[in-house]
């Protein structure tokens, strides 16, 4: 488990383009078989992923947590991005297929993962954060997450919203969870951008195709930078960043908050005239 610590505003200023991957980007989320997570100091955000292709592989412990197993303060957001695959937790066993979603509250001390199929290997995304309730198990189908239809041809940003994990869906303490489709054309996300002191933010980039990036936008509102992004990589978005891109195709990503509330309307929405 890699540590990254928090910077601030004057500090993010100054740094180049190798700087801001080395802080920011999460190059490597899914290889066979093993664990890749990163332990973000803002709100002490766990991201990465898995990809069981030959074995069953069991959450792991790890002794920066300083705990007797990885939830045991912790609480677990997992959306599979890949083939069908199976999430055993304690003695029930889920069932994901892909862009379907689970919630493992704290106190769950035994999590594996498995593929269904070796040729086409379920890819878990997973976000957790401290939790100080213990919630119970949740899954939700991606039919279920409330979807939504937004943007129009017109701007390049018509696309699906998919909810999972928030105040009016899955409970959980403090994880916001969801993703979002854009439909072939579509290429701009979270426009107008905006910012939200309270929580921070981490977004995985994924069915980009092989050959286009996504030009992922951060910063203050009035001193962005951008950092290019490839299928299967993620960013932290530190509070006071805005967070929005675009690809040069259609794509989809996962975002995911947590912090003060989990409240999915909590935005402060920044006038693209604004915008530096």
């Amino acid at each position: 488990m890699e540590q990254r610590f928090a910077n601030g505003k004057k500090e993010v200023k100054q740094m180049d383009t190798t700087e801001l991957r080395e802080n920011f980007l999460i190059e490597k989320i899914f290889t066979a078989d093993q664990f890749n997570f990163v332990y973000s100091h803002y709100d002490r955000v766990i991201i990465g992923g898995v990809m069981p292709v030959n074995k069953t592989v069991q959450l792991p412990v790890y002794e920066n947590l300083k705990a007797a197993y990885f939830l045991e303060r912790r609480e677990i957001g997992i959306i599979n991005i890949g083939g069908d695959g199976e999430i055993k937790v304690n003695d029930k066993v889920y069932t994901l297929s892909k862009l379907d979603c689970l919630y493992v509250g704290k106190g769950n001390e035994k999590v594996t993962f498995k593929s269904l199929k070796k040729n086409n290997p379920a890819k878990f995304y997973l976000l957790s954060a401290p939790a100080h309730h213990a919630y119970k198990v949740q899954f939700m189908k991606k039919e279920k997450a409330s979807p939504l239809d937004l943007g129009s041809v017109e701007t390049a940003n018509q696309r699906t919203v998919y909810k999972y994990i928030h105040a009016d869906g899955l409970k959980s303490c403090q994880l916001v969870m969801g993703l979002t489709v854009l439909k072939t054309g579509s290429v701009w996300n979270t426009i107008p951008t905006h910012t939200h002191d309270r929580r921070m933010e981490a977004y995985l980039y994924f069915d980009v195709p092989e050959n286009h990036r996504v030009f992922h936008f951060m910063g203050e509102p009035n001193e962005t930078r951008h950092i290019l992004v490839a299928s299967d990589q993620a960013l932290i978005s530190p509070p006071w960043s805005i967070h929005s891109g675009a690809g040069t195709s259609n794509y989809s990503f996962i975002w995911g908050m947590a912090g003060e509330n989990y409240v999915y309307t909590d935005m402060d929405v920044i006038d693209i005239k604004d915008v530096r």
